[in-house]
C-alpha cells in the first residue's frame, strides 16, 4: 500500500495511523471509489496507510497471547504486525457536498478528491466522528484552513472532552476553526438524510452517523471497530485508543449487532480501502467483516 507523508511524532496518533517517511518514496496519487445510495453519491477517499508492530498492544489489551495468534493465523494475517488505512467519506448530496473527517495529510487528501473530481474548496461541510488527530489533522495546511468554504460541525461532548484535555492536534487542527462550528448535542439530524448517532466509548463524544436516501441506509463507523479481524471477531478485546476501555467494547459490539441485523452497509474509517462493507453474525458475541463487491453496482 502506497503510503503517505510523514507526520509529526508530536501529533501522539494512534500507532496504526502513524508513518514514517521513506526516500524516494512514489507521490500519492490518491483513491476513490464511489456509489450510489438512493440520490445521494458517497465516495470513499484514501488518504493514507501504515504499518504497525505488535498489534496485539492496539487491538488486544486483555486477549489471551494464544488466542491471538490463532485469530490471526485462521484469518492469514501476522500477528506481530498489522496494515492500516484510512479513509474520508465525502456524500454528495442534491444540496451539499459533505466531507467525514479528514486524515492526517492535505495532499494525500486533495489527490484522492482529484480523482473523483471535487476540490477541497468544493466541500460545503465537515463533519468529524472524533478529534483523534488521524481524523483532524486534513483541518489545517500550516495556518491555513483547507476547507476554505466548508462549515464544521462536531459532537459537542467530544470538543468537550478534548478543550479540557488539549493535545498539539487539537489546538493546531481544530481550536482555529471552532468559534465557527456547529455543536451536534447527540441524537439528531445533521443535514436532510443524515442523522447523528452517539457511540461514546472510544473517545467522550465518538459519533456515528446514518445515511438515508430513497430508502436505502448506509452507516458510517467511524472507529467504532478498527480492526476487520480483531475487533470484529473479538469486540470484547479492549482497544489501546479507547478512552473508556469497557464502554468502547460495549459499543463496539453493540454497533456490530446493529449492522448484522439489519443487515445495514457500512464504512468504516480502518476498515480495507475502499472501506465499505457489511457485517454478518458468527459464535455468540462474534462477527465477520464481508467486503462490498458488487453490490451496489447499477
Amino acid at each position: 500500500m502506497m503510503l503517505g507523508g510523514a507526520l509529526p511524532i508530536a501529533m501522539a496518533l494512534p500507532a496504526y495511523a502513524q508513518t514514517a517517511p521513506v526516500d524516494d518514496a512514489p507521490a500519492f496519487t490518491g483513491r476513490a471509489h464511489t456509489i450510489r445510495l438512493g440520490a445521494f453519491e458517497v465516495t470513499t477517499l484514501l488518504g493514507g496507510g501504515s504499518m504497525s508492530d505488535n498489534p496485539i498492544e492496539t487491538f488486544g489489551l486483555n486477549a489471551d497471547p494464544a488466542e491471538f495468534e490463532s485469530l490471526s493465523a485462521q484469518n492469514f494475517i501476522p500477528s506481530d504486525r498489522t496494515g492500516g488505512s484510512f479513509t474520508l467519506t465525502l456524500v454528495r448530496t442534491p444540496d451539499a457536498l459533505v466531507l467525514f473527517d479528514t486524515g492526517m495529510f492535505p495532499a494525500n487528501n486533495a489527490a484522492s478528491m482529484a480523482q473523483a473530481g471535487v476540490k477541497p474548496e468544493d466541500v460545503t461541510h465537515v463533519v468529524l466522528t472524533h478529534m483523534h488527530g488521524d481524523h483532524i489533522s486534513g483541518l489545517m495546511d500550516g495556518d491555513s484552513p483547507v476547507f476554505a468554504n466548508a462549515e464544521l460541525i462536531v459532537p459537542k461532548a467530544e470538543n468537550d472532552y478534548w478543550a479540557a484535555n488539549p493535545n498539539e492536534a487539537y489546538t493546531g487542527k481544530v481550536v482555529p476553526l471552532i468559534d465557527k462550528a456547529r455543536f451536534l448535542e447527540g441524537d439528531e439530524e445533521v443535514l436532510p438524510g443524515i442523522k447523528a448517532e452517539p457511540a461514546y466509548g472510544h473517545t467522550p463524544g465518538h459519533t456515528t452517523y446514518l445515511l438515508e436516501s430513497d430508502g436505502q441506509r448506509l452507516l458510517l463507523t467511524g472507529d467504532s471497530f478498527n480492526h476487520f479481524v480483531y475487533s470484529v471477531q473479538r469486540p470484547a478485546w479492549h482497544v489501546r485508543f479507547d478512552v473508556d476501555k469497557e464502554m468502547g467494547a460495549q459499543t463496539r459490539q453493540a454497533v456490530l449487532a446493529r449492522l448484522a441485523e439489519e443487515r445495514i452497509p457500512f464504512i468504516g474509517y480502518h476498515m480495507p480501502f475502499p472501506a465499505l462493507g457489511f457485517i454478518a453474525p458468527e459464535a455468540e458475541g462474534s462477527f465477520r467483516f464481508v467486503p462490498a463487491t458488487y453490490q451496489f453496482t447499477q
